[in-house]
C-alpha cells in the first residue's frame, strides 16, 4: 500500500512540475537599444542641450511596448506627483490616453509630463511560484498523512 501511495505521490509531483510556468527575464534589449540608437544619431550637442528629449523617447518606448487596450495596464506618475492607474486606450504622436480602472473616464497625458510608467501585469512573478510551492507541499503533506494513516 506504501508503494502505491508513493507512486502516487511521486506522479502528482511531476505533473504540478510540468504544470508550472517556467520564470524568464523579461525582454528589455530592445527597447534600450532603439533609445541608445536614436541618442547616438544626435550630435553631441543637441543631446546635452535637452536631455528631456531622451526622457520623453524613453516614455514613448514604454507605452508603445505596453500596446494599447483593455490588457495594456499601466500605473503612470506625473511629474507633479499625480497617479492614475488604468489602461492605455490610444497612443499618440506627442500624448497619450490612459482610462481609469474603476470609472473608465479618459485622461489624457502629454509625454514630457510623465515621470515614471509601470505595467501591471497581474500577479507577480513571486506570488505564482509562492503558489505553487504551497500546493505542492500542501500535496506531498496530504499523500504522508494518508500513508500514516494507512500504515496502522
Amino acid at each position: 500500500m506504501l508503494k502505491i501511495n508513493l507512486c502516487c505521490l511521486l506522479s502528482c509531483l511531476l505533473l504540478l512540475g510540468t504544470i508550472t510556468k517556467p520564470v524568464t527575464a523579461q525582454q528589455t534589449a530592445q527597447p534600450v537599444a532603439a533609445v541608445e540608437l536614436a541618442a547616438a544619431s544626435q550630435p553631441a550637442a543637441t543631446r546635452q542641450a535637452d536631455p528631456q528629449a531622451g526622457l520623453v523617447e524613453k516614455v514613448k518606448i514604454k507605452i508603445a511596448k505596453l500596446g494599447v487596450g483593455s490588457k495594456a495596464k499601466a500605473t503612470i506618475r506625473l511629474k507633479d506627483g499625480a497617479k492614475t492607474k488604468g489602461y492605455i486606450a490610444q497612443a499618440g504622436e506627442d500624448n497619450f490616453v490612459i482610462r481609469d480602472r474603476k470609472t473608465d473616464a479618459p485622461t489624457t497625458i502629454r509625454y514630457a509630463d510623465v515621470a515614471k510608467v509601470e505595467e501591471n501585469r497581474g500577479h507577480s512573478t513571486a506570488r505564482n511560484i509562492a503558489i505553487g510551492v504551497g500546493i505542492g507541499v500542501g500535496a506531498l503533506l496530504l499523500a504522508i498523512a494518508i500513508s500514516i494513516a494507512h500504515l496502522d
